[in-house]
């Protein structure tokens, strides 16, 4: 949304989940359509599924409780999610002979502010699929206590991403948030109160794509756009076809447009923003003189420096003291800026004067424009030039060019919903072993946060077993 159209408006309210089961029966049948013609998947397969179809019987018996914890590589992941459960899990059941419940969903959490660049019809159908919408940002007591409810005692199990956003790495875990693990000891505990016997787990669930035909020839393609779009020459004119798409060739394209394009925004805040960064020696500039490793720590070293300036940027604007992650730091910054534009402090906008509407309005603007510095971090914060080169595979290639599209159509103030499709992809997803939260009670009781943090630590482990 341009900057220029940004007004105050009233608060963000919570969207409740608002299950209708005529909505889940229709999108179920509009999912393969979707998959196959929307988003180019073409196969979606599932390891150990039959953990989680023994876990829906027992859930269906009242004998447990249980969220299933999903990586979040794409924006695609919930609509894979949901073909596991619409379609393979009844399939399997029939093939095993497991009785389960006969309509098979879920409840799931979604962040408040999807509808809000995805448009408000999305946080209607979330609610009516049995969606809760919870801040990221702040103490959401209402979201949470929405979250607490269905995981005790909603009718269906539940579903949610802890890295909380995804991070464009097919082959990569973001740090997750503890908060998964919080609502395990929150159900935990919600069920000893009330005398309740079933146990609590949290089931790790990954999800990897691979492309069926590597699609080298676009991600080439997509490279010498983004040069082009960088001012950057893609510097290929004497290398035949086949030269063009050597994983070698390309590497070291991905370096030289990292490092220009690193520059630029170094060039970027320190003349604009007055941020003091470190200027480039013609030796430390130039990466014909370096090797891949020494280019690789050279990047990492200046994106890190340069993520921090862009944050700083925001955070000094909002009296943000900086603390924790860049991640935590994003999440405030969020928050801070919604504060600006969704005003809780003012009671009625109507009852506001021409003037006072237009203060309001402009504050709102400033706080659009100060929060894209924080959205050019949030796509970066799991970057890493290392990514490619520990493991040079057409995903990985896709996966990093693709990033690098994030940065530059959010420079260009494009739309984030018209993300390239380099080619169809089957998933490959795993359900892992159940880590079982009423087990840890005794431990919780003793020590929260070290339990929280043990528990969080397990399913990241668990997550990044899952990655082949």
């Amino acid at each position: 949304m341009p900057h220029s159209t940004i007004h105050v408006q009233p608060p963000l309210e919570f969207i409740p989940p608002n299950f209708k089961p005529l909505v889940r029966t229709g999108t179920k049948l509009m999912l393969p359509w979707w998959l196959k013609f929307q988003i180019s998947i073409a196969d979606i397969q599932v390891d150990n599924l039959d953990t989680l179809a023994q876990l829906y019987q027992s859930f269906q018996q009242g004998k447990t409780r249980f969220l299933m914890a999903f990586r979040h590589p794409s924006a695609d992941d919930p609509y894979c999610m949901g073909y596991m459960i619409w379609y393979l899990l009844p399939k399997l059941a029939k093939q095993q002979g497991i009785t389960l419940p006969s309509l098979l969903h879920y409840h799931f959490l979604f962040d408040r502010g999807i509808p809000l660049w995805a448009g408000d019809f999305i946080g209607k159908w979330y609610s009516y699929l049995g969606g809760s919408s919870i801040h990221r940002g702040k103490l959401d007591r209402q979201g949470l206590k929405s979250a607490r409810e269905l995981f005790a005692n909603g009718s269906l199990p539940m579903m949610a991403a802890p890295e909380g956003a995804t991070n464009g790495h097919n082959e990569k875990v973001s740090l997750l948030e503890p908060g998964i693990a919080q609502m395990g000891f929150w159900c935990v505990e919600d069920m000893s109160k009330a005398s309740r016997s079933e146990e609590v787990f949290i089931v790790p669930v990954g999800i990897q794509y691979k492309y069926l035909d590597e699609p080298w020839e676009n991600v080439e393609k997509l490279l010498t756009k983004l040069e082009k779009d960088s001012g950057l020459s893609p510097g290929t004119e004497n290398l035949s076809e086949q030269e063009k798409l050597a994983p070698s060739k390309l590497y070291q394209r991905l370096l030289r447009l990292g490092g220009y394009l690193i520059g630029k925004m170094e060039d970027f805040y320190r003349q604009f923003y007055q941020r003091e960064l470190p200027e480039l020696t013609e030796e430390s500039s130039s990466q014909e003189s370096l090797t891949d490793d020494q280019v690789n720590e050279n990047i990492n070293t200046r994106l890190n420096t340069l993520l921090n300036a862009a944050l700083e940027v925001a955070e000094e604007y909002f009296h943000i003291h900086p603390k924790g992650n860049f991640i935590d730091r994003c999440r405030r910054l969020e928050q801070a800026g919604w504060d600006c534009i969704y005003r809780e402090d003012i009671e009625d906008l109507a009852t506001l004067s021409p003037v006072d509407k237009g203060l309001a309005n402009r504050l709102a603007q400033e706080a659009s424009l100060r929060m894209w510095h924080m959205r050019l971090v949030e796509s970066f914060v799991a970057v890493s030039g290392k990514y490619v080169k520990e493991k040079p595979t057409v995903e990985r290639f896709a996966d990093t060019t693709l990033l690098i599209w994030d940065m530059i159509n959010r420079i260009k103030g494009g739309n984030a919903l018209k993300r390239p499709r380099l080619g169809k992809q089957r998933v490959q997803m795993t359900v892992g072993q159940p880590i079982s939260v009423s087990q840890r009670w005794e431990a919780y009781q003793t020590k929260r946060r070290t339990a929280i943090s043990d528990l969080t630590q397990d399913l990241q482990n668990s997550l990044e077993g899952m990655i082949q």
